[in-house]
């Protein structure tokens, strides 16, 4: 007997095939759809197809479960087919829009387009010897992609009635509102926070932005860009959030270069000064830079959120949420760089259990990386990786932790004077943030967050370029 996600997998892909021969033209019969690894906030799939001519692929993307977030401040699935529409339309490297999908259609919220071929991953993207040639070239080229997509007229497409439009500081407290009510002290994020309402660009003249043009969403080929992804997060605004997001250094993928980890930032600013006439102001993309890791701490929190609520509850969110720290990493990197004390970490002692909770997480950690990984494809084996990495956390929590949560008690005690347990000394040290009565260079703190952020990233992802950054400044004190 087949069990419910069976029934499930099967009722979806039949309702999906009654959809494509119905509204999309040659499309005689669907083979398969094969859900990819990649999409935290979507589900992508690969689908194969029947026409007259053979097999042919498409891609369909769709909101999670077909779900629609009804929190969510994003302009939807539909208004996303339709940006990629104008932006084709207006010379940027896009996929053909087929059919977005209807109410009556039963499969919930998304759009089928055109099947490319490309490579999406950023780290290959960086690194792959195949793309060797092309890849001095992508930050102009990407420079020149940003600024036909700023050109844009929003009230000839229609789009200005379609997307939210949000000042700077707008954006700023939108993303700070969202982090509050997790309800999880994170100090960095709102020193981070205070520090973006200090330094908020002015004389903003809004355009569309893409919010999420980074290396990861664009498809890269010999020739260079084949096509923009994921326009799920679009708004309008001050266009140079695109250009800093593009340096900030989640999206490097331990590439040396500013610019996605293959480019240069001047050869980025000169590619948008050609195509939109106007110069790019550096500290107004650094600030951009520094609001771009702040957002994406408080959106990998937002996956582990959605973990806690469903619908889409699998063991990629909780991975993802631990990845905040990173993101706050770059964000000391970039405001308070100085030396920091790291914890070198060490197994309990005096533990006689055999086997011993070491040993027995490594079993598991070697069983899905050697067995299910060599077992396995597709989504199933990136899932096996992530769960895999999770084990590693946790390893290195045993390790690491308790002395890094009784530094952090000694620290925080001393700067509050109070004899207060950790959980209360965050949460005063984030409260005092947010109403402002602490000062960003108050005495001790930044020494604080310093040391906290840098080796709770060595318990999170010790491979991570800007623990590493921040960690050879160990070396140095």
């Amino acid at each position: 007997m087949s069990s419910n996600g069976e029934d499930d997998a099967t009722a979806f892909e039949a309702a999906l095939g009654r959809v494509l021969t119905a509204r999309i033209p040659d499309v005689l019969a669907l083979r398969s759809a094969e859900r990819l690894s990649g999409g935290a906030s979507q589900e992508t799939y690969r689908l194969i197809v029947e026409t007259p001519n053979g097999q042919r692929h498409l891609a369909l993307r769709r909101a999670v479960g077909g779900v629609v977030d009804e929190e969510s401040t994003a302009p939807g699935l539909a208004v996303e087919a339709q940006l990629m529409q104008v932006a084709r339309a207006a010379g940027v490297p896009e996929p053909e829009v087929f059919h977005v999908l209807l109410p009556e259609d039963g499969l919930g919220a998304g759009f089928v387009m055109e099947w490319l071929d490309g490579e999406t991953l950023g780290a290959r993207i960086v690194r792959s010897p195949e793309l060797a040639e092309v890849r001095p070239q992508l930050a102009y080229q990407c420079g020149e992609i940003l600024a036909r997509i700023h050109a844009i007229d929003l009230d000839e497409t229609g789009l200005r009635d379609r997307l939210q439009t949000m000042t700077p500081e707008e954006f700023v407290h939108q993303m700070w509102e969202r982090y509050r009510e997790f309800g999880t002290p994170q100090p960095m994020i709102d020193f981070a926070a205070r520090w973006l309402l200090d330094h908020l660009p002015g004389d903003v003249e809004t355009r569309l932005v893409h919010n999420d043009f980074r290396n990861g969403n664009l498809m890269i080929g010999p020739g260079g860009v084949i096509a923009v992804l994921d326009w799920e997060v679009a708004h309008i605004g001050d266009p140079m959030r695109d250009l800093g997001w593009l340096c900030t250094n989640s999206w490097r993928f331990g590439g040396d270069l500013p610019v996605g980890g293959f480019g240069r930032r001047e050869d980025l600013f000169a590619a948008y000064e050609a195509v939109a006439g106007e110069p790019v102001d550096p500290e107004r993309v650094r600030f951009w830079e520094v609001f771009g890791s702040y957002w994406w701490a408080i959106g990998c929190l937002t996956m582990a959120e959605r973990y806690r609520t469903g619908p889409d509850r699998t063991v990629e969110r909780p991975g993802i949420g631990r990845r905040s720290s990173e993101c706050q990493v770059d964000c000391v990197n970039l405001l308070i760089p100085g030396p920091v004390t790291l914890i070198g970490g060490s197994p309990p002692v005096g533990v006689t259990d055999m086997p011993s909770m070491d040993e027995l997480l490594g079993s598991v950690t070697d069983f899905l990386r050697d067995d299910v990984m060599d077992a396995t494809a597709g989504r199933t084996n990136f899932l096996a990786r992530v769960a895999s990495n999770s084990l590693d956390i946790v390893r290195r929590e045993l390790a690491i932790g308790p002395e890094l949560r009784e530094r952090e008690v000694q620290h925080l005690q001393g700067l509050f004077a109070s004899a207060d347990d950790l959980s209360a000394l965050k949460w005063r040290l984030v409260d005092t943030l947010r109403d402002g009565s602490m000062a960003l260079d108050h005495p001790g703190l930044v020494e604080y967050l310093r040391e906290a952020v840098v080796n709770q990233v060595a318990i999170d992802q010790p491979r991570y370029s800007g623990y590493q950054l921040a960690a050879s400044r160990a070396a140095d004190a």
